[in-house]
């Protein structure tokens, strides 16, 4: 162990992780030393490199507080959350597809009445936003709870205005007997993920745009159901081609309709897959 080299340093690091007793994590750092290593190979990591590497790693975390999770701002561009959620929730046809939970969900958000106004003043053009909440074989899911956020017309969450008092363009609501569920919000807009950062800088650096398609916030939990993460997209966006962390799927994208009041809808129904525990 005294004159390990590069052909031989691999092997020596997972053995020493040989006496781990919970499987799955001896499984992960196992693969994690072999793909980490074969990485330092394949691209002949040079010692500079990795020191401006865990340079950027850490103004990564450095960059994290209550408000911003620049983390997981990273795995979103490098594809990595959306990878994560297409492996774990591959669901029968007919479900309505999930999509990364973003880095500005938030618990905690407040309680509303099916009708009411969720922007709480949020800046932008009102919406009502209808539909249904449906099992796999299209029976209704009453008492389905429903957590919506968006961003506003500016660009930003509730989350990022530090003298904000309450929250806005977010809240939690409850289906009715029939499954269905409307309120009154704002009109979904396209926005750039925070780019004041290190993955602002990568972006950059890479010559890529940090804008996200304009999209609306679901998260759906019904008891016998698994919980659906999922966002409904703005049909006719530019940026729907070219999401900044790649959370597009074409069964997602809905007509926001202009009324002629001047006021938009958006309906949009969601299935459940059944939960495979009840």
């Amino acid at each position: 162990m005294r004159n390990l080299n590069q052909d031989t340093i691999t092997q020596a690091v997972i053995a020493r992780f040989a006496q781990t007793p919970e499987p799955r994590l001896k499984e992960v750092v196992t693969n994690l030393v072999q793909h980490l290593h074969a990485f330092a190979r394949e691209t002949h990591l040079t010692e500079a490199e990795w020191a401006q590497g865990i340079e950027f790693l850490t103004a990564t975390g450095q960059k994290c507080d209550d408000q911003r999770q620049e983390f997981i701002l990273l795995s979103d561009v490098l594809g990595l959350s959306m990878l994560t959620v297409a492996m774990n929730n591959d669901k029968p046809q007919g479900c309505t597809e999930a999509t990364v939970v973003g880095p500005f969900h938030v618990e905690g958000a407040p309680h509303y009445a099916l009708g009411a106004d969720v922007a709480n003043g949020a800046v932008g053009q009102p919406c009502l936003v209808r539909g249904r909440v449906l099992g796999l074989g299209g029976e209704a899911v009453p008492n389905a709870v429903i957590e919506v956020w968006q961003a506003d017309a500016a660009g930003n969450y509730d989350v990022q205005y530090a003298d904000l008092a309450g929250h806005r363009a977010r809240g939690v609501l409850r289906s009715d007997a029939e499954g269905g569920f409307h309120f009154r919000s704002i009109v979904a807009e396209p926005y750039p993920i925070p780019n004041d950062g290190p993955v602002g800088e990568l972006l950059k650096a890479t010559r890529r745009h940090p804008w996200r398609p304009a999209h609306l916030h679901f998260m759906i939990k019904a008891e016998g159901y698994e919980t659906l993460t999922t966002h409904v997209f703005r049909n006719g966006d530019p940026y729907l081609d070219s999401d900044a962390v790649f959370g597009v799927r074409q069964s997602l994208v809905a007509d926001w309709v202009q009324q002629p009041d001047g006021m938009f809808s958006l309906d949009f129904d969601f299935v459940l897959n059944p939960s495979s525990h009840d």
